[in-house]
This record gives C-alpha cells, structure tokens and sequence, in this order.
C-alpha cells in the first residue's frame, strides 16, 4: 500500500515538474517572440527616422522663399515650376484613377460573375507588380511616339495613373466585399434595389477605407519617377494648360537629375525638392487620416 502511494506521488510530482518545466517553456517563447517583435519595430523606426532626418536636415536650410516664385534655371535656380508640374500631374492622375479604378472596383465586388472577377483581380495584382520603368516605356512607345503626343501632361498623367489603378481597384473592391451583409440586406428588405443599395448602403460604408487606398496611391504616384522621364519629359518653365505637345516639370526629376551635378547649389535644390515632397505626403496623410477617421466613425454610428 506505501508502495502505491508512493508511486502515486512520484508521477503527482513528475507530472507537476513536467507542467512546471512546461510553462517555463512557453514564457520563454513568449517572451523571444516579444524581444524579436520589439527589435523589428525598433528597427523599422530607426531606419524611417535616419531617412527622415538625412533628408530634413539638408532640405530645410534650403527651402527659401525665392524656390518658390522662380522656375529651375540649368541646375539652378527654384523649384516654382517643379512643385506645380507635380500637382497638375498628381491631380490630373487621381482624377482619371478615381474615374476607372472605383468604377471597376465597384464592379467586381457587385456586379461581376466568378470567373471574369478571378480573371480581372489577377490582372490587377500582375499591374501592382509592373516595375514602374516598364510602365513608363510603354507610355513612350503608345503616348509619346505613337499617338504622337511628345511629352506632356496627359501621358505623364497616364502613366502615373497606371501605377496608381491596381491599388485604388482593390481597395474599392475589398472595402465593399467588408460591408456587413446584414446592412445591405436591410436595405433589400426596405424594397431597395441593388443599384439603390450600393450607392447608399455600401458605397457611404466603404468610402473611408476606399479614400484611404486612394491615398496610399497617391503618395505612391508623387514619388515616381521613371514613368515620367518617358512621357512628362523635363522643362525649365512653368507647365502650360495643354495637355500634348508641352513638357511637364517635376520635383522627382529635380532630385533625380540635380544631386549627381557636382556643384552645391544643384544638391540644395535637390534635397529642397526631396524634403518638399516627404513634407506633402507627410501633411497630406496626417489630415486625410484624421478626416477619414471621423468620416469612418460617421459612417457606422460612432461619436
């Protein structure tokens, strides 16, 4: 009977020891993944803040006055004509994106069958993974050369919203796809029709994750340059309103080109063109955010 009971209490201790040796095991892996997790945002922060700090530091002392009303001159000169190339080409394109890429998005997570939506969400993705120089030689060939529009606003605007498409078409898609059923079948049961409930049950729902994908994208498109290059071209005067036949400026062009010159003042435009437009994606995404959240929060009732 000892035996028994002593042999109960050996596998009673085995089996506490074992539970013990256990936990010991899994903290320690909890705790490895929450140093590896820490490191890597450590890391990511570390890098964005030298970026951030190597551009800030020699672009600030370099945006003065004057690089805002003189137009670029050789290597020199401002950045007048460059900052306006840049919103008429960024405009132009998310007009032209916001056209087709939430037309095609709405139909496909509404009105298309299986297989043309597996088809079209595929090509979607194979766009996103396009390089961007690819993009911008093929502009060249149809825009510039074939249709003979030479550089100008329109192809540079074209190509730009090439690169911007797959981006605003999935986000439209997969932002309606997340619409809760229970809200469009609400509006089915009130007699609505499809269309009725779209444009007012899931379009309203979606619309601050679609802007924000339209966002993304356009922060995407203002810091391109290679499509340019091949249909915008490069000009030393203030861009025109036609949209063929008249060479765009443009700041990726100015940092690009203006910091392999060896003179000073050319590598002061250029790091004053990459400041300027990290400042425009950094203030466009803080306000933007800050509206779409209280859009957002509209949206589904919340105060």
């Amino acid at each position: 009977m000892n035996e028994v009971t002593m042999s109960g209490s050996s596998v009673e201790t085995a089996a506490a020891r074992s539970m013990t040796r256990g936990s010991v095991l899994v903290t320690i892996r909890r705790n490895i993944g929450w140093g590896i997790s820490a490191l890597a945002l450590c890391s990511a922060l570390a890098i964005l803040l030298a970026i951030f700090w190597f551009v800030l530091s020699r672009g600030l002392p370099a945006l003065k006055p004057t690089l805002f009303t003189t137009v670029t001159s050789g290597i020199s000169g401002g950045l007048e004509n460059a900052i306006l190339g840049t919103l008429m080409l960024v405009v132009f394109a998310v007009i032209i994106v916001s056209i087709i890429g939430f037309g095609t998005g709405i139909w496909l997570s509404s009105y298309a069958s299986e297989k043309p939506r597996a088809l079209v969400r595929l090509l979607t993705d194979v766009l996103a993974g396009v390089p961007s120089v690819v993009v911008g030689y093929f502009g060249y060939i149809l825009l510039v050369k074939i249709a003979g529009w030479q550089f100008s606003l329109a192809g540079g605007a074209i190509a730009l919203t090439i690169i911007m498409l797959p981006y605003v078409v999935r986000g439209t898609d997969l932002a309606l796809e997340a619409v809760p059923r229970e809200l469009r079948e609400g509006g089915f049961a009130l007699g609505a029709t499809y269309t009725t409930v779209l444009m007012t049950v899931s379009w309203p729902y979606a619309l601050p994750s679609v802007l924000t994908m339209l966002l993304l994208a356009t922060g995407i498109a203002l810091g391109e340059t290679a499509p340019l290059i091949y249909t915008a071209g490069w000009s030393n005067y203030l861009p025109t309103a036609h949209l063929t036949h008249s060479p765009v400026p443009y700041l990726t062009y100015v940092i690009w080109t203006f910091i392999s010159q060896p003179f000073a003042e050319s590598h002061a435009l250029a790091y004053a063109a990459a400041a300027l437009l990290m400042l425009m994606i950094v203030v466009t995404n803080v306000f933007a955010r800050s509206w779409l959240e209280n859009l957002a929060r509209k949206q589904r009732g919340e105060h």
